[in-house]
C-alpha cells in the first residue's frame, strides 16, 4: 500500500537521523492530571461520540480501542472543507481535513474528561504544531471537534488547567473547534494497528502508545 510505504520510509529516516521514535506523553514533565472539568458519568448505559485529531490515526484508533468503555473507534477526516475525501487529496494537504478518529463511547463506564486524559497523556505530544513523530503536514494537526457545549467546556478547561500547571515543556497546540463532519477513511486504514502489529511503523510508533495506556491507565485498559 502506498500510505504503509511511505510511512516506513519516513519511520526508517527518522531512526537513521538517530531520533527516538514517537511515544506517548513526550514533552510531558509531569503526570497529567484528572480534569477538574469534566461530566458526570451516566447512570445507565448510553453512546456518546467523541472526535479527536493528533497525528497518524492508526495510533489514535489502537489506543482507545484499548479503552473500557469504548464501543468502537474508527479512523477517518475532519476539520475540512472537502465532502467525502480520500486519503490522497488529504494526503496533499489541500482538503484541510486531519487525519481523526472517531470515538463512540457508553458514558456510564467512561467520561468524556477521562477519554481526554488519555489523550493528551498518551497518545500524542500534544505541543507538537502540524506533526506528530516522522509525521509532518496539516493532516497531522492536533485537534478535538467538540459536538456540544459540554464537551467544548471540558476540553477548553483541561487546556488550560494543564497549561496552568506546566504539564508539559511548551504550551498544548491542540485545537479545540467544533465538529462539522466526519468522513470514515478507506477501509485498509481501520484497525491497522491490530491488523498490521509487525508493520515497522506500527512497532515503533503506536505500539508503545497502547504499552502506555496499559502502564499509566490500568483501570481504563481493555485487552479486548
Amino acid at each position: 500500500m502506498a500510505r504503509a510505504s511511505v510511512r516506513v520510509v519516513a519511520m526508517m529516516l527518522t531512526v537513521l537521523a538517530g531520533a527516538v521514535a514517537c511515544r506517548a506523553g513526550n514533552g510531558a514533565s509531569a503526570a497529567v492530571p484528572v480534569p477538574l472539568a469534566n461530566e458526570v458519568k451516566a447512570t445507565a448505559p448510553g453512546k456518546e461520540t467523541a472526535v479527536v485529531a493528533g497525528g497518524c490515526f492508526w495510533g489514535i484508533q489502537a489506543v482507545f480501542q484499548h479503552v473500557k468503555g469504548v464501543v468502537s473507534a474508527t479512523s477517518g477526516y475532519s476539520g475540512g472543507t472537502v465532502k467525502n475525501p480520500d486519503y490522497g487529496a488529504v494526503s496533499s494537504g489541500e482538503t484541510g481535513h486531519a487525519e481523526s478518529v472517531q470515538i463512540v463511547y457508553d458514558p456510564s463506564q467512561v467520561t468524556y474528561g477521562e477519554l481526554l486524559r488519555v489523550f493528551f497523556s498518551v497518545a500524542l505530544d500534544p505541543t507538537e504544531v502540524n506533526r506528530q513523530g516522522p509525521d509532518e503536514g496539516t493532516q497531522y494537526r492536533s485537534m478535538i471537534f467538540y459536538g456540544n457545549d459540554e464537551q467544548k467546556h471540558i476540553a477548553e478547561a483541561y487546556i488550560a488547567q494543564l497549561n496552568q500547571a506546566r504539564v508539559f515543556s511548551k504550551a498544548i497546540a491542540t485545537q479545540v473547534v467544533p465538529l462539522k463532519a466526519f468522513y470514515p477513511a478507506e477501509g485498509y486504514h481501520q484497525n491497522y494497528a491490530t491488523v498490521h502489529p509487525n508493520d515497522p511503523y506500527i512497532v515503533y510508533n503506536d505500539a508503545p502508545k497502547v504499552a502506555n495506556l496499559r502502564k499509566e491507565f490500568p483501570d481504563l485498559y481493555s485487552g479486548k
